[in-house]
């Protein structure tokens, strides 16, 4: 049996965006201990009773897989300490990219995850932003499907603005931007590219007409910025008066933060869901801590999640 007490945790690679969860819920985070030994190996340790309460237990999966590891030996201390339920709060669902077999001989990373984390004893996923919708159906278990326009769309609307379109930087974030198009009441272009090898753009070519308009590029992931800083460059080149971006997920691995500070992109929005190791003036970083310590609530007192979803921008 259930009892109705709320315990919320958190690995070691989420802890600064946790505590402010916690906070935002209007409780302490509890406290993990990690035993670690020489050769490497860890042990996580959840130090309180955690016996039939609903266990929140936060951390985002980003490289390193060690940051996947924490969160499944949580799952599984949570378990065998016989929490009531158990709910993985994933802020950035790392592997996610790995949602298909696109070549012979390759794993489905995303689907692999997905079983691990249920087999760990997840009773439910709350992530945010998945690099492809379908990974949901991954799972057997209930997933809650946040989406960072309820940060992005307000923190926008704030600043009014005018003459802008959106820009899609590459054909699968086309639905996101026609999203924020369409909400917006305002027109789209889409940056069509091609990849010589993963990680590497050879060529963009922007489908629509941007000159003289303030663009707005919108996508899921930013990891080496290649992308969107070849399309910032390009859509500039094309007579864009100004290019923004709105990237949920800051990866911003290799030489990314360079990237930036010398690309024609304006500003950079992106959230907390990943700790940022480095940072940049041009970068804007916004909290999902609210909305997620919501989600949290709504989960533990039985109320819908869609309320969290801003109409038409779902």
């Amino acid at each position: 049996m259930i009892n109705e007490e709320v315990a919320i945790f958190s690995g070691r690679n989420t802890l600064y965006l946790a505590e402010k969860i916690a906070n935002s819920y209007g409780q302490a985070l509890g406290e993990v201990i990690v035993q670690e030994f020489s050769d490497g190996e860890y042990q996580p340790n959840i130090v309180e009773s955690v016996r039939g309460k609903y266990v929140f237990l936060i951390q985002s999966t980003n490289a390193p897989f060690d940051n996947l590891m924490e969160l499944l030996m949580l799952i599984d201390a949570a378990r065998r300490a016989s929490a009531g339920y158990i709910a993985a709060v994933i802020p950035y669902f790392g592997g996610a990219r790995q949602d298909r077999k696109d070549k012979p001989r390759v794993s489905v990373g995303a689907k692999l995850f997905a079983n691990l984390l249920t087999a760990a004893g997840a009773n439910r996923i709350v992530t945010m932003d998945l690099h492809a919708d379908q990974i949901q159906g991954f799972f057997d278990i209930p997933v809650d499907h946040l989406t960072s326009t309820a940060i992005f769309a307000p923190a926008l609307e704030s600043k009014q603005p005018k003459n802008i379109i959106f820009a899609a930087p590459d054909v699968g974030s086309t639905k996101r931007a026609r999203a924020y198009a369409q909400y917006f009441k305002t027109g789209m272009v889409i940056c069509d590219k091609y990849r010589q090898k993963a990680n590497e753009v050879a060529e963009i070519t922007v489908i629509g007409d941007v000159a003289g308009k303030h663009i707005i590029l919108v996508d899921d992931i930013v990891d080496t910025a290649n992308t969107l800083c070849k399309a910032s460059d390009k859509l500039i080149e094309k007579g864009a008066l100004t290019v923004k971006a709105m990237i949920t997920h800051p990866v911003l691995s290799g030489k990314a933060i360079e990237k930036i500070e010398a690309s024609a992109m304006k500003e950079l929005w992106v959230c907390d869901t990943i700790p940022m190791k480095n940072h940049s003036s041009k970068i804007k970083v916004l909290s999902v801590a609210g909305l997620f310590a919501t989600a949290i609530r709504n989960t533990h007192e039985n109320k819908s999640i869609s309320s969290l979803f801003i109409e038409g921008l779902i």
